[in-house]
């Protein structure tokens, strides 16, 4: 039976962010698992929100964080690959000074859609001013600042459906501060959390396949699985954040898309037809690593195919599991999943 190690203080340090499958909750028992394997370098393939790349990072493993939203990769820029740079009380003057450069692309495009007037152009403030910050850890601190802010000013945390930024006003603290106050408590919530644990992290942003597996000893994979029922795609829920951070350079929406969605990119783990392939091929990248999969009972392929493949190219496959319930949203009707969730190692 494992013996359960308490998990490093400086993951209380870590700001968890309302984001769909999120790891947040279930870090103690992935750093109970983490804690009985030999690795001294890890990559976090699909970092999302950065949890289990900050906790791997608290561990005092020498870490890479990839995804390919660009948003997540700003986040794991700020919090996994920053050695301890902050953002000074000098960089926010210049950060919250007058817009220098006039920009409303933010107020002209989504006016009405999720947030206030006040808001919207506290947005377009910030990305005029975001030039004076030269050093890019200071700049992915903002960013991820603004993402949290934008997040926790969003009554549900996504962004799929518009409406009156009044409607859902309810009482709460979140709700009720404007994006600026949040912003500047987002910004020393992301200082905290910024730290440097000896070891030089990477942050990338680009496909999981074109990462060079040389030199990583252990692989924490967590890839958006193909649903049974529920739709899984992130960029439906956050194309908002996917676009504030980079301010919609060479963006392309949807057509007609009342929320001005950002078109899907191609993944083959959101494909029946792909996703057994492509987890095949991971596998087989990654096969002179240690293989952590997290995987869902509610997800594609099934766990018994799943296993078959990793043992293609593992000796020994052992499943770790554990109920879990899922939350997405705050509002009375949210929505619930129910599932069991299973770490799959491979060695």
């Amino acid at each position: 039976m494992r013996t359960a190690v308490e998990l490093p203080k400086r993951v209380k340090a870590f700001p968890q962010l309302r984001f769909m499958g999120s790891k947040y909750r279930l870090l103690p028992w992935i750093h109970d698992v983490l804690g009985e394997l030999s690795f001294d370098s890890a990559l976090d393939g699909f970092s999302g929100s950065g949890s289990v790349a900050y906790l791997l990072k608290s561990m005092g493993k020498q870490v890479t964080a990839n995804d390919r939203l660009r948003f997540s990769h700003e986040i794991a820029t700020a919090i996994v690959e920053n050695p301890g740079v902050v953002v000074a009380p000098e960089d926010m003057e210049l950060l919250l000074r007058a817009n220098a450069d006039k920009r409303d692309f933010i107020q002209r495009t989504f006016r009405g859609i999720f947030f206030e007037e006040a808001d919207l152009a506290f947005l377009d403030l910030v990305w005029s001013n975001l030039p004076a910050l030269d050093d890019p850890y200071k700049r992915a601190l903002t960013l991820a600042a603004l993402i949290r802010s934008s997040v926790k000013r969003q009554p549900r945390g996504v962004f799929t459906v518009a409406g009156d930024p009044e409607h859902y006003k309810d009482g709460r603290r979140d709700l009720r501060l404007s994006l600026r106050e949040h912003f500047v408590e987002q910004v020393d919530t992301y200082n905290l959390a910024a730290f440097d644990n000896g070891r030089a992290n990477h942050a990338f942003h680009g496909d999981v396949f074109d990462v060079d597996p040389k030199g990583i000893d252990l692989v924490y994979l967590d890839p958006p699985y193909v649903p049974r029922a529920d739709d899984n795609c992130y960029v439906k829920r956050y194309h908002f954040l996917e676009g504030l951070a980079t301010y919609w350079e060479g963006a392309e929406f949807t057509e007609r898309s009342r929320v001005k969605k950002l078109k899907k990119p191609y993944t083959p783990f959101s494909y029946r037809r792909d996703a057994t392939d492509a987890f095949d091929r991971l596998f087989r990248q990654f096969a002179d690593s240690i293989i952590v999969l997290s995987y869902s009972s509610n997800g594609f392929p099934d766990l018994s195919t799943l296993v078959s493949l990793m043992g293609r190219y593992k000796k020994v496959v052992e499943v770790q599991g554990r109920d879990h319930r899922y939350h997405f949203g705050t509002h009375a009707n949210v929505e619930r999943n129910q599932v069991t969730e299973y770490l799959i190692v491979g060695q």
